[in-house]
């Protein structure tokens, strides 16, 4: 018998014994199993259309494609950077309301995790012609509705440039860096409401309404930046950190014509929050919502345009916080849909102009997790709901009067929509724990698919051959008595009569969720590459975590990582009873709120957990933001006990196990103080740790190499030490 034959049969042999191809960290972090999917996909408004972004390797040329929701053909190439020399691969881009231009971002440097500067072009699909319009970056440049002029902004100021005459005009003079912001959002508003773009033109073209941050008196950070030459330069931003200064936010409407502005009176509220603002359908009358420091009040008043008046059409209490939403929608009577968790689960209601209400639209013990919008014409609203269990997404449509409910979505995972402008068709992505993304035509009426877009089916296929195994579903009960959502990977040729080490991986902010039945993430490829190597991989939604309810989202209210914390120790200890696990070798990892988490447990749980990874760790919640820390614990001042009975920087006198702190210096949203200050408290106790920090990296951690060498070592941790 020949070589080449003795290494096939050799080859076969270990295949068929060993079952499986190992994966490797290479290959995870080199994006070998990345999923397709439809790249900034959006509908047009007035045409039964979509547009799709595609990338051509062979030319390394990127396209902005039409196509028909109706047949899914493409209709057209609107543009092709390969046509157009000058212009750089496209990043985002925005239609004005007559879908004849685009305004697209190239060459985008970012700032903070939502906002950017970018080079914006302009391309009239009609002429075919593309013009860059500034020779400078700017920040969110908008369509006016009429599609003259666009406003944007520029070093903390709003400007105006008038698209016929190409003549530029400044509303605002009075900008500076780390002081004064003009329709831009401050650094807290960014990373805790979520929005950039603090202003919106009105339905005519002749006012514009934005808010206006005085950060002057918020206290300052900084951030060594080392790899910029031969001395570390600093990197300082404003930075309110709980119970500290926050930027005194205004209210303003610019008129366009007239070249004026006037600032809304809103005397009655102090130390408050604007962390929503639109236009309403009518022209004259503008929304605002306004919510106390607390965020546990909340008004939405509609303001007119004109005089400056402003009236409260809606209010929302909580005895612990109220969550913002961007659901907020206009009917053509200006009537509105509001989403609301005020009935103990998160639903939709109709309100008219006034701000009566009209109707609940939807009732029951689940939550609206996402709201698509209304077909005015058959009067039906599309929405995303866990409906069929806590763990799955839907979708469904109901009528606006809250009857004739009907499931569109047929399988059983994760299922989000993209509807067609006329509300006839929908783009269904679907994906379960064994299933990547498919991506399906769908009618809207019916949910019946008309045809398949996109299966992942390659990506499947290269998958089969590392034989995975799958996540494993379950509501574990601890002794307390709480029913929590959990998963568990085990490995492939487990086997019941061998003891495993358990790696418990969980993140347990407020309203989060982990335990989820779409498709997985990287991360999950790691843990079946743990699995393959012997270890079980286990993840638990504690009390706080989201979509059963206020109730259950809410009970660690003014108390953050007490319950979290003493649901992932009693959950550790179920686990370590199961016949099949080693308790003596159960460890916890986490990033962020869960490397918080995971810290407490190794030292609440010493007893426990054997190990744990903490990555961008709060130690402290003194050192974290104002709105998102006193949403959850009030101010330190108010409670103090809140902050201190919960960090672990105050627990470091009980570790027994082993523990790895790692952080990068520039992040600018868990400050890497939380770890200086966690690593001294350590040391003072006189406790053996490691500990890795990443230059100039925030709080992602990644760039080149770095994930690589980052899961690498969290590997050979967890090898060591578990």
């Amino acid at each position: 018998m020949n070589s080449r034959k003795i290494t096939a049969l050799l080859l076969f042999f270990c295949i068929s014994v060993f079952g499986q191809q190992k994966m490797a960290l290479e290959e995870i972090w080199g994006g070998a199993f990345r999923a397709e999917g439809m790249d900034k996909l959006q509908s047009l408004k007035n045409t039964n259309q979509y547009t799709v972004l595609n990338f051509d390797r062979a030319s390394r040329s990127m396209q902005m494609d039409l196509y028909d929701y109706a047949t899914l053909k493409k209709v057209s190439t609107l543009i092709d950077t390969k046509s157009h020399k000058n212009l750089p691969m496209i990043d985002s881009y925005t239609f004005n309301s007559k879908e004849n231009s685009i305004l697209i971002a190239c060459e985008s440097e970012q700032i903070f995790r939502h906002s950017f500067v970018a080079n914006y072009y302009l391309y009239d699909i009609s002429t075919k012609q593309l013009t860059k319009l500034f020779d400078f970056k700017v920040q969110e440049p908008t369509f006016s509705p009429d599609g003259t002029q666009i406003a944007y902004a520029k070093d903390n100021n709003l400007y105006v440039y008038n698209l016929q005459a190409k003549t530029t005009k400044q509303i605002t003079t009075d900008g500076k860096k780390n002081a004064i912001i003009n329709g831009i959002t401050d650094w807290v508003y960014e990373e805790e409401f979520a929005f950039v773009k603090a202003f919106d033109w009105n339905a005519s073209s002749d006012k514009i309404a934005f808010i206006r941050f005085d950060e002057s008196d918020v206290p300052e950070f900084s951030m060594d930046i080392y790899n910029q030459g031969l001395y570390p330069t600093q990197q300082v931003f404003k930075y309110p950190k709980a119970g500290e200064k926050n930027a005194i936010v205004s209210l303003h409407i610019y008129d366009v014509k007239g070249n004026a502005t006037k600032k809304i009176n809103l005397g009655n509220y102090h130390d408050f929050y604007i962390p929503r603002m639109k236009w309403t359908n009518d022209a004259n009358v503008l929304s605002a919502q306004v919510i106390n420091r607390h965020q546990n009040n909340l008004d939405l008043l509609f303001i007119d345009g004109n005089s400056g008046t402003a009236k409260v059409v809606l209010n929302e209490k909580d005895k612990a916080y109220v969550d913002i939403t961007d659901n907020l929608t206009f009917l053509k009577d200006n009537s509105f849909i509001w989403t609301s968790e005020k009935d103990g689960f998160n639903h939709i209601y109709h309100y008219d102009k006034s701000g009566k209400l009209k109707n609940q639209v939807t009732k029951g013990n689940w939550e609206v997790t996402d709201y698509y919008g209304l077909d005015e014409k058959n009067q039906t609203i599309f929405y995303q709901s866990v409906e069929n269990g806590s763990i799955n997404r839907d979708i469904y449509s109901v009528k606006l009067n809250g009857t004739g409910k009907k499931r569109l979505s047929t399988q059983t995972g994760t299922n989000g929509a993209t509807f067609s402008p006329n509300f006839e068709y929908y783009i269904n992505t679907y994906s379960s724990a064994t299933m990547p993304a498919i991506y399906s035509l769908n009618n809207a009426k019916t949910g019946k698919e008309v045809q398949s877009i996109k299966k992942n089916e390659a990506l499947l296929s290269k998958l089969q051959k590392y034989d995975l195994p799958s996540k494993e579903f379950f509501e574990l009960t601890t002794e307390k008595g709480h029913k929590l959502n959990a998963w568990m990977i085990k490995p492939k040729d487990f086997d019941a009569s061998k003891k495993y080490p358990v790696l418990m991986f969980q993140y347990s902010g407020p309203g989060s969720q982990q335990v989820a039945n779409k498709w997985i993430d990287t991360n999950d490829l790691w843990y079946m590459m743990l699995s393959q190597q012997g270890y079980i991989v286990a993840c638990v939604d504690g009390r706080g975590t989201g979509f059963k309810g206020a109730a259950f989202k809410k009970a660690t209210y003014k108390d953050l990582g007490k319950l979290e914390v003493e649901d992932q120790i009693d959950a550790a200890k179920i686990l370590g009873n199961y016949k099949y696990v080693d308790n003596s070798r159960i460890g916890i990892w986490g990033w962020s709120y869960g490397g918080f988490m995971s810290s407490n447990c190794i030292l609440k749980g010493n007893d426990v957990f054997k190990m744990a990874i903490a990555v961008a760790p709060v130690t402290n919640w003194r050192f974290y933001d104002s709105v998102y820390t006193e949403r959850f614990l009030q101010t330190p001042a108010e409670n103090a006990a809140g902050y201190d009975e919960n960090s672990p920087i105050n627990h470091v006198s009980k570790l027994k196990g082993k523990y790895l702190l790692i952080h990068g210096t520039s992040d600018d949203n868990v400050h890497v103080q939380n770890t200086m200050l966690m690593v001294e408290a350590l040391v003072q106790a006189n406790k053996q740790f490691d500990w890795a920090i990443y230059p100039d990296k925030n709080h992602g951690i990644y760039g080149g190499k770095t994930r690589l060498q980052l899961y690498t070592k969290m590997t050979n941790f967890i090898k060591d030490n578990l």
